[in-house]
């Protein structure tokens, strides 16, 4: 069984171009009529890859492998960065799936498929049932942006009794203050200036603090969790007079560069820097069932899923006036 379909890739001039796929659906996948796509700033990394881009989607179950079982023709589905796991290595058993020794993922296995699309094919264990109840437009940017601050949020032992910090109001940051919030946690929220202050208090925040590295903080008790959600340029000496003992540090945005980490300052505060990336099934699962309880919705800014609406939503997140998440709608 083949299906063909409609996708956007990026190309090595750095141009949106319309493609075809044809795909033959293996036995364990599902073809996916895709209408909703998120946009991440991972798709302005790989817009001069030639790659089908998109990693946030959402759509409609339209024909199912030989041996699907748990997802039906029609089932409106989530799908991220995953695209496939064995399901039987000692990670996958231990439920730590986004650690899968044959995970295939967005930029390591398959160029030609992609939520920026008409369509997809994914493996249906890696699918996520999408609630009834829930937009769609707001569960795809659940499926990266989401999911990312969740893994912080509800793997390493956050409490909510915790001062949980926020640095960064961005596509991950805004979500990360309005999920802390939800689950009960003192939010505390740290940017570079005053602008987003009314925001971050509407999202749920309970204290906001302008902070620039170098400078000294005051009137700022201790964090127990810090989440990085902006720049991918970290000066940790500067963090370190905000965390509390034994707290944790989450760099969400990074790049190649190393950064220096000073070990005698984190050290003698029993500090942790606690690296996270791609969510296990169980704990997207866990995402999309506790937004849709809780009616906690990204900020988002729509845009038509076809090949001008892909160009016009990279180039306002390339000029940074994205607010906060941007989606693609066919």
């Amino acid at each position: 069984m083949s299906v063909t379909f409609e996708v956007f890739r990026g190309s090595k001039e750095g141009k949106i171009v319309t493609d075809t796929t044809t795909r033959t659906l293996e036995p364990t996948e599902v073809y996916i009529e895709t209408t909703h796509s998120g946009l991440c700033g991972t798709d302005e990394h790989a817009l001069h890859t030639g790659m089908v881009l998109g990693h946030e989607g959402v759509g409609i179950v339209r024909q199912l492998g030989r041996d699907v079982k748990d997802v039906k023709v029609g089932d409106r589905v989530g799908f991220g960065y995953t695209h496939y796991v064995c399901g039987t290595c000692e990670k996958c058993l231990s439920g730590w799936d986004q650690y899968c020794e044959n995970k295939r993922e967005y930029f390591s296995h398959d160029h030609d498929i992609g939520s920026f699309s008409g369509g997809t094919v994914w493996d249906a264990s890696c699918v996520v049932p999408i609630p009834d109840n829930y937009d769609p437009a707001d569960a795809a940017p659940l499926m990266c942006a989401g999911a990312t601050v969740w893994t912080c949020l509800s793997e390493y032992d956050v409490r909510s009794t915790d001062r949980v910090a926020i640095m960064g109001i961005g596509g991950l940051g805004h979500l990360a203050i309005k999920l802390a919030a939800a689950m009960g946690c003192h939010v505390v929220v740290f940017s570079s200036s005053e602008a987003k202050r009314q925001e971050a208090f509407d999202f749920g925040a309970s204290e906001y603090h302008v902070f620039r590295a170098g400078e000294e903080l005051k009137d700022c008790k201790p964090v127990n969790h810090l989440l990085l959600c902006g720049s991918a340029n970290v000066d940790y000496s500067s963090l370190i007079p905000l965390m509390d003992v034994h707290g944790s540090i989450y760099p969400l945005t990074v790049d190649f560069a190393p950064s220096p980490v000073p070990m005698l300052p984190m050290n003698l505060k029993g500090l942790r820097i606690q690296g996270s990336l791609v969510a296990s099934r169980k704990t997207l699962r866990s995402l999309v069932q506790f937004a849709a309880d809780k009616k906690i919705v990204p900020t988002t800014m729509k845009f038509s899923l076809n090949k001008e609406g892909v160009e016009e939503a990279m180039e306002t997140l390339r000029q940074g006036k994205m607010r906060y998440r941007g989606v693609l709608v066919r």
